[in-house]
């Protein structure tokens, strides 16, 4: 007999487990919490995003990069939300130019010769967000990577490049979404 209520006494905690999570569950979903698997923190009140051509204002002007960060912006954007995208001024938007675009010695070895480069992009951003003004900001970012100096800068830059954007692009994109 003390047998069966022993597993009586599991199924009525099993059962009050389960009463309890369907609870929380109903009580979640009735608030207004926004869950998001990518990080992002959105307002349910934005609902259009714009992305501005970022300019190459740099003293090096390399073909197609500012195309090529404001595609990887877009990109990174409607993969992460579900705003949607507008041509003008949107709830939020994102507007830059490229500032720098260099490569200097690093390190150097025995013989006086550099032996890393380092390859840096710097962009400044302006992020305008017209539901939370508080959260807008101006900011430049910057990242680089280093490479062995055997190489000439056009032998590695386009695999340096496409590294050294998708690095840009997920800080701009955490400083606009991601409240951490």
């Amino acid at each position: 007999m003390a047998l069966k209520c022993k597993y009586g006494r599991m199924y009525r905690k099993k059962i009050f487990l389960c009463i309890l999570i369907v609870s929380e569950i109903f009580f979640l979903s009735g608030c207004k919490v926004s869950y998001s698997f990518t990080g992002a923190s959105i307002s349910p009140e934005i609902k259009t995003i714009s992305v501005q051509y970022f300019q190459n204002r740099a003293s090096i002007v390399q073909t197609g990069l500012g195309q090529y960060i404001t595609d990887a912006l877009i990109d990174k954007c409607k993969a992460q939300t579900n705003l949607n995208f507008v041509n003008g001024p949107g709830d939020v938007d994102f507007e830059g130019e490229i500032v720098d675009y260099n490569t200097r010695p690093q390190t150097v070895a025995a013989d006086a010769q550099a032996a890393t480069n380092r390859f840096t992009i710097t962009l400044r951003v302006k992020y305008t967000n017209s539901v939370n003004p508080d959260l807008s900001f101006e900011q430049t970012f910057s990242r680089y990577e280093d490479y062995d100096s055997r190489y000439n800068l056009d032998e590695v830059e386009k695999e340096l490049s496409a590294k050294i954007v998708d690095l840009l692009v997920e800080d701009i994109f955490n400083k606009a979404f991601v409240n951490w």
